[in-house]
C-alpha cells in the first residue's frame, strides 16, 4: 500500500437481529441503555429518550441538554405518523446588528459570510433558546409509558461516571481544541493541562464533565420545565447574561415543543413519514418525487446501475437548487448532529435526530450546570433581507432529517443521519436501497453513496466503479474520497427495520463510524 492510497474502510458491521426491540445509534454505549428500557418494558419513545439523554452525556461534540431536534414517532396500530418538534429558536431580544458582516467567508459549516469575532458561530451570541429538554419531556409525555425520572437516571449514572475517554473521544476534542481553549470552563473539561486528554495505556479512562451530573440529577427531581422556569434556568440565565448572550427569561418561559402531523411522503407503494417545515422533509419530498420517475424504467432488482446513480445525483442537485433558492441556506459542510432509531418489540418506531449544531456547539461550557450550549444563530444567513435571515425569535432553517417508512400501514423502517446539508442525500439512498432495490438492512449500509449537496459537484465513495463515476461526470464535476472517520465526507446513519416475512427486527449503524452500531433489549 502507498502513501497516497485511499485509508481502507473499517471492517465489515454485521447486522443487529432481534425478535425484540432494538435500539440504533451513533454510540453503541448510549444505544444499550434505550436497549435496557426496552427490556424493562418501555416503549420506543420510551427508550428515545433515555437514548437521547444519554447520548447528550457520551457524545458532547454532537448534541446534549443545551440543543434540539425533532421526532418522528409512528405506531404499530397505523395511527397517523406524528413529529415532536423541539428545535431552537433566536432569542426575542436578538438584534441582527449584532452580527456585523467582516468580509470575506467563515470558515464555518455553512459559507456564510464572516461575521465580526464569529459572533454567530462560536460564544454567547452564538447562542439560541434550546429545546432538547422541553422535547424529550413532551414526547415521553404524549407517546410514553415510563417516568421523567426514569428516562434521566441512566443519563445521571454516565454523568456521574464521565465521558470515556478513548482515542475517537481523543480525536474529536483535539479536532475542536483551538476554539474550545477560548471558554474557560470548556477548556477545564476538555483539555486538562490545556491540551486534549489522552487514554490510558491499560484500563478505562473517564473525563470528568463538570457540574453536568447534579443538573440531570435537578431536572429529575424538579421536572423538565426547571430547566425553563426554575432553578436550572436562573443558572443558566445568571451565565448567558455574564456572556453578552440576549436569551432572556421569558424567552426560557415561553419554550413549547409542538407535536404536529408528519410530512407523508408516498414512494413506490410505502409512505415516508418525515419532519414538516424547516427540516430536511420537504427536500426529502422533491428527491422521492424526482426518483419516483426517473427510476421508473430501470432495473430494480439488479442493484443501483451507473444510471441510478446519476439519477441520485440529478435529483439531489435540483433538489437543493429548488431549497435553496427558496430558502436561502448556505453552502455544505457536515455538522455535529447525532440520530437514532428505535423499535419496540410491538413494531412501533421512534426516529430522533437532535444537535447543537456545530462540533460542540458554541463550545460555551455553563460551569454552574455543566451544559454545552448550541450556537444556533450559524444556522440564520448573517445578510439581511434573505429568507433565513438572522431574525429575533425566528425558527431556523436546519438539515436534520428523521425519518420513518411504512408499508401496509405499519413501521418498517426508521432511519437518520447526521453530517449537515449531507444528511438527505444518505438518507434518500439509503431509503432506496431498501424499498427500490429490496436490499436488507445490512446489505443497504454497506453499500456505496455518493453526496451532491448543493455546491455543483459529486463526491463519490472511492468504492464505486468507475462505470458510477463517468454517467454522473456526464452531469457535473466528480471527486473520490474513501469512507474514513476524519474527515467525514458522507453523512452518518443508523437506522432500525422490521421484516415482516420473519417477525425479526434488525439494525445497523454507520460502517465507518467505530462507535456506531445496534443494541437489542434481552430477555
Amino acid at each position: 500500500m502507498q502513501i497516497s492510497d485511499p485509508v481502507p474502510l473499517p471492517a465489515r458491521k454485521a447486522v443487529v437481529k432481534s425478535p425484540h426491540g432494538i435500539v440504533a445509534a451513533q454510540s453503541r454505549l448510549a444505544a444499550a441503555v434505550g436497549a435496557r428500557v426496552l427490556a424493562a418494558g418501555g416503549n420506543a419513545v420510551d427508550a428515545a429518550v433515555a437514548t437521547g439523554f444519554a447520548a447528550g452525556v457520551v457524545e458532547p461534540w454532537m448534541n446534549g441538554l443545551g440543543g434540539g431536534g425533532f421526532m418522528v414517532v409512528a405506531k404499530a396500530d397505523g395511527s397517523p405518523p406524528q413529529v415532536v418538534d423541539f428545535s431552537m429558536i433566536a432569542p426575542a431580544a436578538l438584534d441582527p446588528a449584532d452580527y456585523p458582516l467582516a468580509g470575506g467567508t467563515a470558515q464555518a459549516l455553512f459559507a456564510w459570510p464572516a461575521v465580526k469575532e464569529d459572533r454567530n458561530l462560536k460564544g454567547h451570541h452564538s447562542i439560541a433558546v434550546p429545546g432538547q429538554v422541553e422535547g424529550m419531556r413532551l414526547a415521553l409525555e404524549r407517546f410514553g409509558s415510563i417516568g421523567w425520572r426514569q428516562a434521566l437516571e441512566p443519563a445521571i449514572a454516565l454523568a456521574e461516571r464521565g465521558l470515556p475517554l478513548d482515542w475517537y473521544t481523543t480525536l474529536n476534542i483535539t479536532v475542536a481544541g483551538r476554539e474550545l481553549a477560548e471558554f474557560p470552563a470548556t477548556r477545564a473539561i476538555y483539555l486538562p493541562g490545556g491540551l486534549p486528554p489522552v487514554p490510558p495505556v491499560e484500563g478505562a479512562g473517564y473525563l470528568p464533565l463538570g457540574n453536568l451530573a447534579r443538573t440531570l440529577r435537578r431536572l429529575a427531581e424538579a421536572g423538565a420545565r426547571d430547566f425553563y422556569e426554575g432553578e436550572v434556568a436562573a443558572a443558566l440565565l445568571r451565565e448567558l447574561g455574564r456572556g453578552g448572550s440576549r436569551v432572556s427569561a421569558t424567552d426560557l418561559r415561553n419554550y413549547r415543543a409542538t407535536v404536529l402531523p408528519a410530512l407523508e411522503i408516498p414512494y413506490r407503494g410505502a409512505s415516508v413519514a418525515a419532519v414538516p417545515g424547516l427540516s430536511a422533509g420537504p427536500t426529502l419530498a422533491d428527491v422521492l418525487g424526482r426518483l419516483t420517475v426517473s427510476l421508473a424504467d430501470s432495473k430494480l432488482a439488479a442493484g443501483p446501475s451507473p444510471a441510478a446513480y446519476a439519477a441520485y445525483a440529478e435529483a439531489f442537485e435540483r433538489a437543493y437548487a429548488a431549497r435553496l433558492e427558496r430558502l436561502g441556506e448556505g453552502a455544505p459542510a457536515p455538522s455535529c448532529t447525532t440520530h437514532l432509531s428505535v423499535v419496540d418489540r410491538q413494531g412501533n418506531m421512534a426516529a430522533l435526530t437532535q444537535t447543537l449544531l456545530s462540533r460542540f456547539g458554541s463550545k460555551v461550557v455553563l460551569p454552574e450546570t455543566g451544559i454545552l450550549m448550541n450556537n444556533g444563530i450559524l444556522w440564520f444567513d448573517p445578510r439581511p433581507g434573505r429568507p433565513n435571515s438572522i431574525a429575533p425569535g425566528r425558527r431556523p432553517l436546519s438539515n436534520m432529517c428523521p425519518a420513518i417508512v411504512r408499508r401496509g400501514g405499519e413501521p418498517w423502517f426508521a432511519l437518520g443521519a447526521s453530517g449537515g446539508r449531507r444528511i438527505m442525500p444518505a438518507v434518500a439512498q439509503v431509503l432506496s436501497f431498501l424499498v427500490d432495490y429490496g436490499m436488507t438492512l445490512e446489505e443497504a449500509f454497506h453499500q456505496p453513496r455518493l453526496d451532491v449537496s448543493g455546491e455543483g459537484r459529486a463526491i463519490l465513495d472511492d468504492r464505486l466503479p468507475l462505470e458510477v463515476e463517468r454517467a454522473v461526470a456526464a452531469l457535473m464535476p466528480v471527486s473520490r474520497e474513501p469512507t474514513s472517520v476524519y474527515p467525514v465526507q458522507f453523512a452518518c446513519p443508523s437506522a432500525v427495520l422490521r421484516d415482516s416475512a420473519t417477525g425479526l427486527h434488525h439494525g445497523m449503524g454507520e460502517i465507518a463510524s467505530p462507535w456506531a452500531g445496534a443494541v437489542a433489549e434481552t430477555g
